[in-house]
């Protein structure tokens, strides 16, 4: 069984689709709660901290990006929105008020369970070659605590989806991680194309961290293969 344990809180106001889901992820190992419209699914998520939230856009009472928002004001549990809005504008305001993957409806249950997998191993502690914490000269990866620290003390903001690229070359430290892979693991496998996604947020987290962002030190770019981080 896939989930063991793992607590799920699904958020959804068609009552058929949240037993479908309560069924079949109980099924799996997983640990289910339900809430039916946003308020219910932030107060649910206040009391039971799940380990990754399925949350639908249209809800009765607020918009799926209100209840991330509500959600990642304290929390990084990472939330996989469930929605039959299919327009990549819907997509693209839900990745970035912090949703960490999107499924289209109708979907497959198998397909569903593959990115719930891959939300929570993206969660779960990290390390590099034993460490949880790596510094260079400019800045500190806390792994564990999931932040970044300049070298004088500050606090470097990044969004889920900057937070997980720069997690996931981290692990990789001094290799070559491949632009389909890093599609794959950050936004999943329907994105293993949308190489564009890469060249914005590389950007931007060069913006944040390296000194020199035309001249990266830390996040090198492998023309036309992938990323390496160097530090």
């Amino acid at each position: 069984m896939s989930g063991r344990g793992t607590r799920v809180l699904v958020v959804d106001d068609d009552p058929q689709i949240l037993r479908a889901l309560r069924i079949n992820l109980t099924a799996h190992g997983y640990t289910v709660t339900v809430a039916a419209d946003g308020s219910a699914a932030l107060r649910a998520a206040a009391d039971g901290h799940p380990d990754v939230v399925v949350l639908d856009l249209g809800l009765p009472d607020l918009e799926g990006t209100e209840v991330i928002a509500g959600l990642r004001g304290w929390s990084t549990v990472p939330i996989v929105v469930l929605s039959a809005r299919a327009d990549s504008s819907d997509k693209v305001r839900a990745l970035d008020a912090g949703a960490d993957d999107y499924v289209t409806k109708p979907f497959g249950m198998a397909e569903l369970l593959a990115r719930l997998r891959a939300a929570v191993r993206r969660a779960a502690v990290s390390s590099v070659d034993g460490e949880a914490v790596v510094t260079t000269d400019d800045f500190t990866v806390d792994l564990a605590a999931k932040t970044v620290l300049r070298a004088g003390g500050d606090e470097v903001h990044l969004t889920p989806t900057e937070w997980g690229i720069l997690e996931l070359l981290v692990r990789h430290r001094g290799k070559l991680v491949g632009q389909r892979q890093v599609l794959h693991e950050v936004w999943g496998p329907r994105y293993d194309t949308e190489t564009h996604y890469l060249r914005v947020y590389l950007a931007q987290l060069r913006r944040k961290l390296e000194p020199v962002p035309a001249r990266p030190r830390y996040l090198i770019t492998e023309a036309g293969m992938g990323y390496r981080f160097e530090g």
